[in-house]
């Protein structure tokens, strides 16, 4: 079975940062594909309102998108021998509150539904 577990999250004040990271396990597909194949994202969700995309990194690591939000600021990156993806969140704004969800896909794309798994999320809160 497929795992991808956030870790990083807490409370931060305005203006500081945080890294999420978010380690992935096991096999990803009946065809045995690995980590090192997969796009994978960042998402982000707040109460009654739909999960949102923040960043994604190709499988090669050399295609990156960002909402525009937090282009400048969040830096999305993975480290293929460590099964790790990692969203270095600077400069925050309480805006960026939210539990933050890391997942697999085969594209490095901007909606939910191109994602295939799915980590538990990790709350992320920043205080004005």
């Amino acid at each position: 079975q497929v795992q991808l577990v956030e870790s990083g999250g807490g409370l931060e004040q305005a203006g500081g940062s945080l890294r999420l990271s978010c380690e992935a396990s096991g096999t990803f597909s009946m065809s045995g594909r690995t980590f090192s194949t997969y796009a994978m994202a960042w998402f982000r969700q707040t109460p009654g309102k739909n999960r949102e995309f923040v960043a994604a990194v190709s499988w090669s690591g050399n295609s990156v998108e960002y909402l525009e939000d937090v282009k400048g600021r969040f830096t999305i990156s993975r480290e293929k021998d460590k099964n790790t993806v990692y969203l270095q969140m600077n400069s925050l704004k309480p805006e960026d509150t939210a539990v933050y969800y890391c997942a697999a896909g085969l594209q490095a794309k901007r909606r939910v539904e191109h994602y295939q798994y799915w980590g538990q999320g990790t709350q992320v809160t920043v205080s004005s």
